[in-house]
């Protein structure tokens, strides 16, 4: 059976990232639409760059299918729906989160994650009545170390049909519509939570430097905090800092590490 199939209960996760747009755009080739099993999510963490969230949207509109956009708050059941014009923008789930728990996250404990994403999702599918569901995550054949660690825990279709970035890359360059962000490193360029601390640091500098602002909400945290995303990596304000003069003297060999927001 195709990996796009689907029969029981099942959350798409969304990133709203090109790759994962095209998991969805095959999952909907293969069963003929959305399935009445499934329900396309956004988890909306307010980092995500405007054009991203105008992806989103233009996915629904065009392929006319509901999606469901949720954000994490901190009180009630924990998450809320929001839509397009209703989403955040100014990071205040993830800064709710922050103050919530009166730490940073980071690469040991990327609550960050669990919370603004997985266990958001999870809450609102027990509040439409559904205990049990898989997620289908868009994570390609050609990103190896993901597929490991993810493998016993969700859904990978484009990994099982051996898809890779140059598959997608071409269906978006044929495509009609396409998320109007270009590539830094080969990668969609500030999209999922715009200078995430699992980026490579590299790339983290590039971003900065092509905007110094981007940082200001993260050093904003830090700040409030009195600490940093990353204990063996400059604070956010250092890299707005420096990051035009000293970009070469970070790895550009550093992978970024895998995580559930994926693409």
């Amino acid at each position: 059976m195709s990996p796009f199939k689907i029969t029981e209960p099942t959350c798409i996760s969304f990133s709203g990232g090109r790759t994962s747009a095209y998991m969805l755009y095959r999952v909907l080739e293969e069963n003929g639409g959305l399935p009445e099993e499934a329900v396309v999510c956004f988890a909306n963490t307010g980092k995500e760059d405007e054009r991203t969230l105008e992806f989103v949207e233009r996915c629904s509109s065009e392929w006319m299918i509901p999606i469901v956009w949720l954000e994490y708050t901190s009180s009630g059941n924990k998450f809320k729906t929001v839509n397009f014009h209703a989403a955040s923008r100014g990071g205040e789930p993830f800064s709710e989160l922050v103050v919530k728990r009166s730490f940073l996250p980071n690469s040991v404990m990327r609550f960050c994650t669990s919370e603004l994403k997985i266990l958001t999702i999870e809450r609102y599918f027990k509040s439409i009545g559904i205990e049990e569901f898989q997620t289908m995550v868009g994570i390609r054949a050609d990103e190896p170390k993901r597929v490991v660690k993810m493998r016993d825990q969700k859904l990978m279709p484009l990994a099982m049909a051996g898809v890779t970035q140059a598959d997608v890359q071409n269906f978006w360059k044929s495509n009609s519509f396409d998320l109007e962000l270009g590539f830094n490193d080969g990668v969609t360029a500030f999209g999922n939570c715009d200078l995430c601390f699992m980026k490579p640091m590299h790339q983290l500098m590039s971003m900065i430097a092509d905007n110094p602002d981007r940082a200001i909400w993260w050093a904003k945290q830090e700040e409030m905090i009195g600490g940093k995303f990353s204990k063996d990596r400059p604070g956010y304000s250092e890299m707005m800092k420096f990051s035009r003069e000293q970009m070469d003297m970070f790895d550009k060999s550093e992978e970024a590490i895998a995580c559930f927001c994926g693409d």
